[in-house]
């Protein structure tokens, strides 16, 4: 998604660059370009219309910083009005502190709003919550049946009655909850190709008896302009508290992003980015801004990291390497703790400068990491430990065992090779310093107990050390006095 639009806006940062300052002539004509881009990416003309001017009343009031580079100096105006425009950051759920959280999820037919449910408990349970699914869907014969896979792959208690009325089955489910100290319940009502009265009504009455306290509207982000109609009716009817933006993975133009909130008000509170219930995300218009100017995202690959890399795990595999030490099941160890973290191309349009670079990444063969994992688990365990004993014989067999060509398993062995041969001349040469030097991580770990210190209002004295010493000085002390008394 956005890269279109990430397109458009290096390709102004790059003829801004070869000015000299900012001016009215090219601010103006930068802001068509923008204009231009933003309709081409489906955002809603008057949302687009609002936000060149008020980029345009910023810039021509910003003052010439000597030094900067104009075409940055425009792309921090865009950034901090895109951040504007689609919403406060650290929009969090208003959680009930007794009884259960009453959360309604509304929306048009095939937005994603049973996945999203599944997604919503899954980040609810990691939270330390006890979520309660409830399908109220009984118009489409298959949502219940969704909803109860969902409910037993996560282990998620799951309200369902065949053939009942949405109404009374949200009021039982709501009742359950209670009396089984359930701390969230997720509404999971029907949706419509597009918005009757029926579908208002429905939803309208099972809002009216649950009395949820939050009504998320799920909006599909391929949906375009007709969105905004959608979104603006629910609102009217149910009084919309949050959006759920969905298949924000897709080759959308990403519109929808853009233009939600201004269009009904509202904060966007989770993106999903992806098929798969762990694909959920809390929204970060920051983030998100950074990405759209092809700044990509560190935070939130940094993220994906602590959470599917062991860190001790990560230090030793690293440490080996450039002890020259690592062998094929480290490397297998190190594959597949990247691979948890999502797709490769995912992860490196988080990079910053990669977002321009999508051709390149069409290109990357993500089932080249496959079949290297396949042609490691062909190994014995002796030729992984060592792979010096790899003779062609062993190497045919390998490739049958993986099934890929001989060519493969030779690529593989010599990439692996080349990459220790790496490291060992690095450690020789010196460049990389004392790296994992015992004592230089000692040191830093002092450091950072001194500054967390330092924030709690502590003083330096109150260290262990410094109170050993201090303890140590004082027997010291004492001892030598008690010589003195029996001296004299």
């Amino acid at each position: 998604m956005f890269e279109s639009l990430t397109k458009k806006f290096d390709g102004i940062r790059a003829r801004l660059a070869g000015r000299a300052r900012l001016t009215d002539a090219n601010i103006e004509e930068s802001l068509r370009e923008v204009r231009i881009a933003l309709l081409e990416a489906d955002v809603n003309f008057r949302v687009c219309k609002d936000f060149i001017a008020k980029v345009k009343e910023r810039a021509l009031g910003d003052k010439v910083i000597s030094g900067v580079n104009p075409g940055d100096q425009f792309i921090k105006l865009i950034h901090e009005s895109l951040v504007e425009l689609m919403g406060p950051e650290g929009t969090d759920v208003c959680w009930q502190p007794t009884g259960p959280t009453v959360i309604l999820m509304a929306g048009l037919q095939g937005s994603g709003k049973t996945t999203t449910c599944g997604k919503l408990a899954m980040q609810f349970k990691k939270d330390g919550k006890r979520p309660l699914l409830v399908a109220a869907d009984v118009q489409r014969p298959a949502a219940i049946e969704q909803l109860q896979v969902l409910g037993s792959t996560l282990e998620v208690p799951v309200h369902a009655e065949v053939g009942g009325d949405p109404t009374a089955i949200c009021r039982a489910a709501v009742e359950k909850a209670v009396a089984d100290d359930l701390d969230v319940v997720i509404l999971d009502t029907a949706g419509r190709l597009h918005v009757d009265d029926v579908l208002m009504e429905e939803v309208s009455r099972i809002a009216t008896v649950t009395d949820p306290h939050e009504v998320f509207f799920v909006l599909d982000a391929n949906t375009g302009q007709d969105a905004f109609n959608s979104a603006t009716a629910f609102n009217e009817k149910l009084a919309v508290s949050g959006i759920v933006l969905t298949k924000m993975d897709s080759g959308t133009r990403g519109g929808a992003a853009l233009s939600a909130r201004s269009v009904i008000g509202k904060p966007i509170k989770f993106v999903g980015i992806g098929e798969k219930l762990e694909d959920l995300q809390a929204f970060h218009p920051g983030r998100l801004a950074d990405r759209i100017l092809g700044m990509g995202d560190v935070v939130s690959l940094v993220e994906k990291a602590q959470e599917a890399i062991d860190e001790e795990e990560a230090e030793k595999a690293a440490k080996q390497l450039f002890e020259g030490t690592f062998s094929f099941d480290d490397f297998l160890r190190t594959l597949q703790m990247v691979k948890s973290m999502g797709p490769i191309k995912d992860l490196m349009k988080m990079m910053p400068g990669m977002g321009s670079q999508m051709e390149a990444l069409d290109n990357l063969d993500e089932r080249e990491f496959d079949r290297n994992e396949a042609i490691i688990l062909s190994m014995t365990l002796q030729e992984r430990s060592h792979p010096e004993i790899l003779n062609m014989s062993r190497r045919e067999r390998i490739a049958c065992g993986s099934g890929v060509e001989v060519q493969k398993v030779h690529d593989m062995i010599r990439g692996f090779k080349q990459m220790k041969t790496q490291m060992k001349d690095m450690r020789k040469s010196g460049m990389l310093g004392k790296m994992f030097n015992p004592e230089k991580q000692f040191r830093r770990q002092k450091q950072k107990e001194l500054k967390q210190l330092e924030e709690e209002g502590g003083s330096v004295l109150d260290l262990p050390a410094f109170k050993d010493h201090r303890l140590g000085a004082a027997g010291t002390r004492t001892k030598k006095q008690k010589k003195r008394k029996k001296r004299k």
